[in-house]
């Protein structure tokens, strides 16, 4: 699968322990900076499908706002559950704006994350 980088955010606009949803050319990206370091992976949790933008940080572990599965930012491992990984994507700074390495082929509907139920 053929990944490139797209610029996604200023690097200055991430701040330290938040979660911020992005849009990659087309695929919903989970951004986050732990310790420094952004981090990316998809903004869906492989469970219940819903965004993971909208959960809690903490020490590099985001936790989903639905059941509360614990996913590890670096490696996408599931540490709160029996779910699959996150898919993650590499990152990189560009000329002051993180970039992310997304396929190039557009997101499946098993990529994108279901819409919160009111």
């Amino acid at each position: 699968m053929v990944r490139n980088f797209h610029r996604a955010v200023r690097a200055a606009a991430l701040a330290e322990g938040t979660l911020v949803r992005v849009d990659v050319n087309g695929w919903p990206v989970l951004l986050a900076r732990n310790e420094g370091k952004p981090y990316a992976t998809i903004d869906r949790c492989p469970h219940a499908g819903s965004a993971l933008s909208t959960g809690r940080l903490r020490r590099g572990v985001v936790m989903c706002p639905l059941h509360g599965a614990r996913f590890e930012l670096a490696t996408g491992r599931c540490i709160g559950g029996p779910y699959d990984p996150l898919m993650v994507f590499e990152t990189r700074l560009d000329d002051e704006w993180i970039a992310v390495a997304v396929p190039d082929r557009p997101p499946g509907f098993e990529h994108l994350p279901l819409p919160a139920r009111n």
